[in-house]
């Protein structure tokens, strides 16, 4: 550390008159599309998987958490793996892993096969999304490397793309099966181009910290299980579905407080081991001061939003409006496009504008966008107004989540890169997953909710046809479902088609007010938008913010000065 103010700005000069190849960030971002594919290509497939499996549509939310959830619960240890064992290897060994598990989503007989398969290639992700920003902060610096930070955050989005346009297709017309089979040969060719990276050098006296690892992962365990139980277990009031019960209540919150309980253990921990100068399996300083925690609960944030929207808007489409995949694909293109351009060119802004500012008018276009997209929607997504709303809300949600990921890689030290990836890739997958869980719990509430008021009020629902129906077990059905589950009850034809249309008008208002919930929590987000960092690229902060009820801001690192953008 002593030497590392002398070794960057020996490092920064070639950097500056010579830019640095562009080979490692192709791997980066043909990899980050590798593991970001195959969620989108669920979503799109929704209807193939469900039909080919003889599954509800919820199972298909459940395998996306499976490898999400299992994701963020080792990505922690992963870091620190690949930190031991050369960054290289382990990158190289994890991708051949992650093409044979989806090999294994593209075999799948069944639902708990899919699930398994999706839940593996989750966990070695959590060694594959390190490695990616420890490549870039290796290879880039300056505007080279918020260039790169940016292709790498537009790599998502842009794999929902592909995965909108090919697995649409796939789904529509030779099956969904073959799009898993496209990433297995995606991950052979990023195996091979790796061979062609400078390794980066292992650390093999490295000690890693297995309490602090296995404390992680129970808290994200714990949380996953209770979030994605949220809708068939009861949010409160324990249902037929769940494993067990405590005085009637669901076990989803217990679990929830739990995991909470353990994170906060977790802190207290690495707390403990920093005091003592002992390794752990995060380091604190990618959190060190109170504008760095901002960054992260805007990050946090928006990924909960966005994952939520995006789930919620082809779940609508496909199971209440009857789209084909490759429909789908194309209502929402504009949407995952705007993602795509932002997180590509917000770069431009930072030398124009502070972190903080746009933080908050990213935010404001999301609520903004949110809001135009729930008092709009009708059951035509062409229409101009949704449209644009999916516009915006894609290009608030891009530019949040490139800003947020180059504002935190680059006021950490160079040293602590893949703790810096770490993190993000534990933030990115948590949140969006309890994005999804949360707000299907929420929307399928709103709708059984509806659905049983206006079942009683309606004339010609019986109540001999409502003691029938378990509005509980309330799930979104398309007209020919409904139907299907009418007919095994004493259903009249009128009171069929009046559920039909009872139906019909509940799902649009559980789908509006979702979203319109989505708004006013991105609204909220304004609140740690504007303890962001207010410098510009290129500045230096006149001081570090340190929140002083935090012991680990009492000690400020030169490394962290020098690294600030």
């Amino acid at each position: 550390m002593s030497s590392s103010p002398q070794s960057a700005g020996t490092t920064q000069q070639p950097d500056a008159a010579a830019p640095a190849s562009w080979l490692p960030l192709i791997v980066v971002v043909l990899t980050q599309i590798q593991a970001s594919f195959a969620v989108n290509a669920l979503t799109v497939s929704m209807a193939g998987i469900t039909t080919d499996l003889d599954t509800a549509a919820s199972s298909v939310g459940i395998a996306i958490t499976a490898g999400t959830f299992s994701m963020a619960a080792f990505i922690l240890l992963g870091a620190k793996i690949g930190a031991r064992f050369g960054t290289r290897l382990v990158f190289q060994v994890a991708v051949a892993i992650h093409a044979a598990a989806m090999a294994g989503v593209a075999l799948a007989p069944t639902p708990a096969v899919l699930f398994i398969a999706q839940a593996s290639s989750g966990a070695v992700i959590a060694l594959i999304a390190p490695a990616l920003t420890v490549f870039i902060a290796t290879n880039y610096h300056g505007a080279q490397q918020a260039r790169a930070i940016g292709l790498l955050a537009a790599a998502i989005p842009a794999a929902g793309v592909l995965a909108l346009l090919i697995a649409g297709q796939f789904a529509t017309t030779i099956g969904w099966r073959w799009s898993f089979w496209l990433m297995v040969a995606l991950g052979v060719v990023n195996l091979l181009l790796s061979f062609r990276l400078q390794r980066v050098p292992a650390q093999p006296g490295l000690t890693i910290d297995w309490t602090g690892a296995l404390l992680a992962a129970a808290s994200i365990i714990l949380l996953s299980f209770g979030f994605s139980g949220l809708n068939s277990w009861g949010i409160w009031n324990a249902t037929a579905q769940a494993p067990f019960e405590v005085l009637g209540i669901s076990p989803a919150p217990i679990l929830i407080v739990l995991g909470l309980v353990v994170g906060q253990v977790f802190f207290l921990w690495l707390r403990r081991r920093g005091a003592a100068g002992e390794p752990r399996i995060f380091d604190l300083r990618v959190l060190a001061t109170g504008a760095e925690r901002a960054v992260t609960a805007c990050m946090a944030t928006m990924l909960f939003v966005g994952t939520a929207a995006n789930f919620l808007i082809p779940l609508y489409m496909q199971v209440v409006q009857g789209l084909s995949g490759i429909e789908t694909s194309f209502s929402i293109i504009p949407y995952t496009l705007s993602i795509f351009l932002s997180s590509t060119f917000i770069a431009m802004l930072y030398g124009r504008f502070t972190p903080r500012v746009l933080g908050a008018a990213g935010f404001v276009v999301v609520a903004a966008a949110l809001t135009l997209l729930a008092f709009t929607v009708r059951g035509d997504w062409g229409q101009a107004f949704v449209v644009i709303g999916l516009i915006l809300l894609g290009l608030g949600q891009g530019s949040i989540v490139a800003l947020v990921f180059n504002t935190l890689l680059s006021a950490a030290p160079k040293q602590l890169a893949g703790d810096v990836g770490a993190w993000r890739g534990l933030v990115h997958n948590l949140s969006g997953s309890v994005g999804i869980a949360v707000a299907t719990a929420f929307a399928v509430g709103i709708l059984a909710s509806s659905l049983a008021t206006a079942a009683v009020e309606h004339p010609e629902i019986g109540d001999q046809l409502i003691s029938e129906v378990n509005f509980d077990d309330a799930d979104f059905l398309t007209n020919a479902q409904l139907e299907e589950v009418l007919a095994g009850t004493s259903a009249s034809d009128a009171e069929v088609a009046a559920a039909i249309e009872i139906n019909e008008e509940a799902r649009l208002r559980a789908l509006q007010i979702s979203l319109l919930g989505l708004a006013l929590l991105s609204l909220l987000a304004i609140v740690p938008a504007l303890r962001m960092p207010n410098y510009r690229q290129g500045e230096l902060p006149a001081k570090l913010e340190p929140d002083d009820d935090d012991p680990i801001d009492e000690v400020v690192d030169p490394d962290r000065l020098e690294a600030q953008p």
